[in-house]
């Protein structure tokens, strides 16, 4: 079963922001698309000028139909998509899906953490209940604490949102996909 969640937003830019939530690990002696081959996707959300969208797979066992249900919605959005980190998000598509979904913005300078950007520009935690550790939501969503999980993609989503807004993006760079 999907959990879904959905609110009205005004936002002030064309496009989609899309931010994942994932469980699993990083495989650090790949520098390609192989990196993310452990990391199973388990939240998809996105914003636009008009919404905020997350579905949540509740469990194990709804993690084909997220995946089913990403797939639809991605070829449906509207360009430019923008993500935080690009290249963990086409990492975990090309993985999870078998999509190789090229991104027009990337909105992490650098290597800099989402709590870095969002100090530097001022923009407010959302109600994070992780405070931008990635890893507290992995450890919520596999207890079952889905609504704490919902909430960390919702103030991700505001607050790239909010990057976006405020400083813009740049070209993300390349990722090599290499089939597993």
């Amino acid at each position: 079963m999907i959990k879904k969640f959905r609110e009205i937003v005004e936002s002030d830019f064309v496009g989609t922001v899309i931010d994942t939530e994932t469980v699993g690990s990083f495989c650090d002696q790949y520098s390609d698309s192989r990196r993310y081959k452990d990391h199973q996707l388990v939240i998809f959300g996105l914003i636009n000028k008009h919404k905020i969208e997350i579905l949540c797979a509740q469990g194990k066992a709804s993690v084909s139909e997220l995946v089913n249900e990403t797939r639809e919605i991605l070829g449906q959005l509207e360009r430019p998509l923008y993500a935080f980190n690009s290249e963990f998000e086409r990492g975990v598509f090309f993985n999870n899906l078998g999509l190789k979904i090229g991104f027009d913005g990337e909105l992490q300078f650098g290597r800099e953490s989402k709590a870095k950007a969002c100090k530097l520009l001022s923009i407010p935690n959302y109600d994070d209940p992780f405070f931008d550790q990635g890893r507290y939501c992995m450890d919520a969503w596999i207890k079952g604490e889905f609504d704490s999980a919902i909430a960390h993609n919702r103030a991700c989503l505001l607050k790239e949102r909010d990057i976006l807004l405020k400083r813009g993006f740049k070209k993300p760079e390349e990722l090599r996909f290499v089939k597993l």
